[in-house]
């Protein structure tokens, strides 16, 4: 009778796990866990106390400290292996999951799937031909050695590479091995997981090998079964199904990609995002399933690729959802205070919130510390906000439940303004020309690392006419823009004098702009 031994290399979400291996071992299938070494060891013991009572499940003896990259994923998938060999005598087959992966097809499907057909199913293709690389190196992973990690230690990496490539220090391939690559999720026969575990016993320079390579997971597995089994009892493709983004990351899948999954024609997939609470319950109700049929399909690559390929150029599938409407809003009026002391801007914004109930924000696209309301996501970085600038606007003005929002923005960001400029929506510009003393320029020049706190007062003095020329170029830039609904107050000026053009940008009456025009502390450096 067919019974799979799933082979669960996880690192974090603990639930999650504890859910997994009851949904899988409830099928009467098996499970050996290997948890990262990397991970808290609270989380690891929540797991083995939640399934200490199942005797379908079994743990790794060690657990590995994992590294992208490193030997120690193929290190850690050999003690979960071997622990699964020795514990379930019945297993017919061993098939490679990470915590990420879900069942998209029933169990009964998927039983039957592998007793149709006695083979392996491993991704498995000419290491040096098939051009499975897309990026990175490809015969630098193999004849040298790789102490270090290119994530993490990259001077040191690509340093000791080049210190062998200097001295000659290439490596052989271990006598009769042909080199193959492929996706590191595969589902191996009971008789091929024992030819490998002894032939790694009679072999001890091929574990030599494969311990300083880069990347062993694509490579450990895929060449081994290729050398052991004969070709006609391989499938050289995996049975999970996942995509890959243009930046060689795993695509996720969230709520809305269920009838997109179960009609691959795959067992499993992976990544499945673990907020994707909705997805994940209707998978695992389907696992359970029995007497159903699928019309399975192999065009989720390419038809991955056509529709990112269309964002590419504009003409994406569906919109994000911030992105159902790029404009603003024709009916909204957006203001923007700008000035290079910010804290004259922020002043002057505090006040208007206090005298005139508006919504108005800091620097929003110039400081990450300005305080926002959680948006979804997008407000968490300046470079977020920058890139969805419009939609991040709209979403801040449905927040506010309101038709009129002013934020500050630096001077130099006159491109920004202008992008505004271009929205249906109506804007408008108040600028606060500021006077600048030698002082607080010297400042302004050390908070921006032109100087320090022991530069000479002789090179301040060079410093300060090409401070104080950018900060002059940078408005008199403002002013060629050419902006319609321009207002501008002046320290130099009197309350009275400033009260007209704030009335205007703001809108209010000038007794209320004049209010805010006298706060005494205003243009206070």
């Amino acid at each position: 009778m067919m019974k799979i031994a799933y082979i669960l290399l996880c690192h974090k979400d603990p639930e999650g796990i504890i859910a997994q291996a009851g949904r899988l071992t409830a099928a009467g299938d098996f499970v050996a866990i290997h948890f990262d070494g990397n991970a808290p060891q609270a989380m690891f013991e929540t797991i083995r106390s939640a399934l200490a009572g199942n005797a379908n499940v079994v743990f790794a003896r060690r657990r590995v400290r994992c590294g992208w990259g490193e030997w120690s994923l193929v290190e850690a998938t050999l003690q979960a292996v071997k622990a699964a060999e020795a514990a379930f005598p019945a297993a017919t087959h061993f098939y490679m999951l990470s915590g990420d992966c879900m069942p998209i097809k029933t169990a009964e499907y998927i039983h039957d799937f592998l007793e149709r057909d006695d083979a392996d199913f491993i991704e498995s293709v000419d290491f040096y031909s098939s051009g499975w690389i897309k990026a990175g190196i490809t015969d630098e992973r193999l004849i040298y050695r790789h102490w270090f990690n290119e994530r993490r230690q990259k001077r040191l990496f690509y340093g000791s590479m080049a210190v062998q490539r200097k001295l000659g220090l290439v490596r052989k391939v271990p006598a009769g091995l042909r080199m193959q690559i492929g996706s590191q999720w595969w589902c191996l026969r009971r008789q091929t997981i024992e030819r490998i575990l002894e032939f790694l016993v009679e072999r001890p320079d091929v574990t030599g090998f494969f311990r300083t390579t880069w990347i062993p997971d694509e490579t450990f597995f895929q060449t081994l079964v290729r050398h052991l089994v004969p070709e006609t009892e391989i499938r050289s493709r995996p049975l999970t199904f996942l995509l890959f983004t243009d930046y060689g990351m795993p695509a996720t899948f969230y709520d809305d990609h269920f009838d997109f999954l179960i009609g691959q024609d795959y067992l499993f997939a992976r990544k499945i995002s673990p907020h994707a609470k909705g997805l994940i319950g209707r998978l695992g109700d389907l696992y359970a399933e029995t007497g159903r049929s699928f019309e399975t399909t192999g065009e989720g690559p390419r038809l991955f690729r056509f529709l990112t390929g269309r964002g590419r150029i504009g003409r994406r599938f569906a919109p994000r959802f911030w992105e159902v409407e790029s404009s603003v809003g024709r009916d909204r009026t957006l203001m923007m205070v700008t000035c290079k002391k910010w804290h004259v801007a922020k002043r002057l914004v505090e006040r208007v919130r206090a005298v005139t109930n508006l919504p108005a924000m800091d620097y929003l696209f110039d400081e990450a510390e300005t305080p926002l309301p959680d948006l979804g996501g997008i407000q968490t970085t300046v470079e977020k906000r920058a890139r969805h600038r419009r939609a991040l606007v709209r979403m801040l003005f449905d927040y506010c439940q309101t038709d009129r929002l002013i934020f500050c923005i630096d001077p130099s960001n006159t491109e920004m303004m202008q992008d505004f400029y271009n929205d249906r929506c109506k804007v408008r510009v108040l600028e606060i020309e500021c006077d600048f003393t030698d002082d607080y320029l010297i400042g302004h020049a050390r908070r921006i690392g032109l100087a320090g706190e022991r530069s000479p007062p002789e090179a301040l003095e060079r410093l300060l006419p090409t401070i104080r020329h950018e900060i002059r170029f940078e408005s008199d830039s403002l002013r060629d823009m050419d902006f319609a609904r321009f207002s501008r107050i002046r320290q130099s000026a009197s309350a009275d004098e400033n009260s007209l053009p704030l009335a205007e940008f703001l809108d209010i009456p000038v007794d209320k702009a004049r209010e805010i025009a006298a706060t005494e502390y205003l243009f206070v450096d």
